[in-house]
Protein backbone atom coordinates (compact mmCIF):
# COMPACT_ATOMS: atom_id res chain seq x y z
CA UNK A 1 0.00 0.00 0.00
CA UNK A 2 1.58 3.59 -1.03
CA UNK A 3 0.82 6.32 1.58
CA UNK A 4 -0.51 9.40 -0.72
CA UNK A 5 -0.27 12.19 2.40
CA UNK A 6 0.71 11.77 5.82
CA UNK A 7 -0.85 13.89 8.31
CA UNK A 8 1.61 14.51 11.73
CA UNK A 9 -1.01 15.44 14.30
CA UNK A 10 1.07 14.63 17.23
CA UNK A 11 0.79 16.92 20.14
CA UNK A 12 -3.04 18.12 19.03
CA UNK A 13 -5.62 16.87 21.86
CA UNK A 14 -9.39 16.13 20.91
CA UNK A 15 -11.32 17.46 18.60
CA UNK A 16 -8.70 18.84 16.55
CA UNK A 17 -7.24 15.65 15.40
CA UNK A 18 -10.69 14.08 14.16
CA UNK A 19 -11.63 18.03 12.24
CA UNK A 20 -7.72 18.25 10.96
CA UNK A 21 -8.58 14.50 9.48
CA UNK A 22 -11.54 15.40 8.06
CA UNK A 23 -10.23 18.35 6.53
CA UNK A 24 -7.21 16.31 4.52
CA UNK A 25 -9.85 13.58 3.65
CA UNK A 26 -11.55 16.66 1.39
CA UNK A 27 -7.49 17.00 -0.39
CA UNK A 28 -7.58 13.42 -1.61
CA UNK A 29 -9.02 11.86 -4.63
CA UNK A 30 -10.80 8.78 -4.26
CA UNK A 31 -8.47 5.66 -3.87
CA UNK A 32 -6.02 8.27 -2.28
CA UNK A 33 -4.30 6.89 1.10
CA UNK A 34 -3.94 9.30 4.20
CA UNK A 35 -1.68 8.11 6.93
CA UNK A 36 -2.50 10.34 10.40
CA UNK A 37 -0.54 10.41 13.44
CA UNK A 38 -1.94 11.12 16.79
CA UNK A 39 -0.95 11.24 20.41
CA UNK A 40 -4.42 11.61 21.78
CA UNK A 41 -5.90 9.06 23.39
CA UNK A 42 -9.65 9.88 22.05
CA UNK A 43 -8.01 9.46 18.47
CA UNK A 44 -8.98 5.39 18.97
CA UNK A 45 -12.67 6.27 18.60
CA UNK A 46 -12.68 9.68 16.90
CA UNK A 47 -11.04 8.61 13.91
CA UNK A 48 -12.92 5.29 13.34
CA UNK A 49 -15.94 6.53 14.06
CA UNK A 50 -15.05 9.60 11.31
CA UNK A 51 -14.41 6.73 8.55
CA UNK A 52 -17.81 4.78 9.64
CA UNK A 53 -19.24 8.11 9.47
CA UNK A 54 -18.14 9.59 5.80
CA UNK A 55 -17.55 5.74 4.30
CA UNK A 56 -13.92 6.23 4.57
CA UNK A 57 -12.03 2.81 4.97
CA UNK A 58 -10.15 2.04 7.72
CA UNK A 59 -7.23 -0.27 6.56
CA UNK A 60 -5.21 -0.33 9.32
CA UNK A 61 -4.64 1.14 13.03
CA UNK A 62 -1.17 0.45 14.49
CA UNK A 63 0.65 2.09 17.77
CA UNK A 64 3.71 3.49 18.16
CA UNK A 65 4.67 3.82 22.06
CA UNK A 66 2.22 6.93 22.39
CA UNK A 67 1.29 7.50 18.75
CA UNK A 68 -1.32 5.96 16.85
CA UNK A 69 -1.40 5.61 13.07
CA UNK A 70 -4.54 5.18 11.55
CA UNK A 71 -4.34 4.29 7.87
CA UNK A 72 -7.69 5.67 5.91
CA UNK A 73 -8.11 4.93 2.21
CA UNK A 74 -10.51 7.83 0.47
CA UNK A 75 -13.93 6.28 -0.85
Amino acid sequence: MTVATVLDLEGLKCPLPVLKTRKALEKIAPGGVLEVRCTDPMSVIDIPHLCHETGHALEGHQRDGAVHVFTIRHR
